[in-house]
């Protein structure tokens, strides 16, 4: 059983060598037809951060006794749409960001065009590691894994968050449209990291929507306490520019509820997980730790 962070954070530095090492080496066996565009991918994937959604697919197959190397591709496909998703968002016609994890964004360390094409080939990149042919999962398990990253990538997740966070930019939004928006636009993601590696250990339907539950609430925590650390914190400690959103004329949490009000509701979203969590007849110690950790953060 984890005990306290401390051993959470071993264990998430265990997970992040397993990532950073298994994407290093997709990388690295790109051919070099293209070092600019291969660099620039690498750029985008390599950078480091929180590997929040590989350390779901790796702490849920722990839980359901996957063996982790079932799963390495699983973790690589989901953290290559979200790198993709991060260099597209800083793009000049999107956020406009400079900073991106402590260091230059995409855009300005290569150039408008690289980073549109990495982008690109990062998310191509993503479903052909799921559908390899030297997988040790069966076709059937395969393809619904591509349905699930497809499903949280696109319309319906997190592109389509993304759509309606740029309509609502200069604009009022309620708490439920706001909700709306995070759930798909940063939750889905997280929601499918855990899905996929249910569905890698085939667990039962009913479960499974217990665990989805679950990592609703995280998701949707997880955006709360960005919006929160946004106000509170620092550029050097964010990675990124420190009051973005509010340059942005945003809406957010801490606008919403104001910031007591909005660490409430991060609270209020920490229990109904760890709720759904506890119901499930499994050592959940890995994703109850990290949940805690997803609303004590500081970056």
């Amino acid at each position: 059983m984890i005990a306290d962070f401390a051993d959470l954070a071993e264990i998430q530095r265990h997970y992040q060598q397993r990532i950073n090492q298994y994407l290093s080496q997709v990388i690295d066996q790109l051919p070099a037809q293209d070092t600019k565009l291969k660099a620039a991918m690498g750029h985008g994937l390599l950078l480091g951060g929180k590997r929040a959604r590989p350390f779901l697919v790796y702490a849920t197959a722990h839980m359901l006794n996957v063996p982790l190397d079932h799963v390495d591709p699983v973790a690589a496909a989901i953290e290559c749409v979200h790198a993709y998703s991060l260099i597209h968002d800083d793009l000049p016609a999107m956020d406009d960001d400079e900073l991106r994890r402590g260091q230059p964004t995409c855009h300005v360390a290569f150039d408008e065009a690289t980073a549109v094409l990495a982008g690109d080939a990062l998310q191509t990149l993503a479903f052909e590691l799921l559908s390899r042919a030297d997988s040790p999962l069966t076709a059937a398990i395969q393809i619904r894994l591509i349905q699930s990253l497809s499903r949280a990538s696109g319309y319906l997740g997190m592109c389509g968050g993304q759509g309606m966070d740029l309509a609502a930019t200069d604009q009022p939004v309620t708490l439920e449209r706001l909700e709306q928006i995070h759930t798909a636009k940063t939750g889905a993601l997280l929601r499918c990291a855990v899905e996929m590696a249910a569905i890698v250990g085939q667990l039962p339907q009913q479960q499974t929507e217990l665990l989805l539950q679950f990592a609703s609430d995280i998701g949707l925590a997880f955006q709360v306490q960005d919006d929160i650390l946004d106000v509170t914190s620092d550029t050097e400690t964010l990675g990124k520019p420190q009051g973005s959103d509010q340059a942005a004329n945003k809406s957010t949490y801490p606008a919403l509820l104001g910031l007591s009000g909005a660490r409430q509701k991060a609270d209020s979203l920490l229990q109904s997980a760890l709720h759904a969590l506890q119901t499930l007849p499994y050592n959940s110690a890995q994703l109850e730790a990290f949940a805690r950790y997803i609303v004590s953060r500081d970056h």
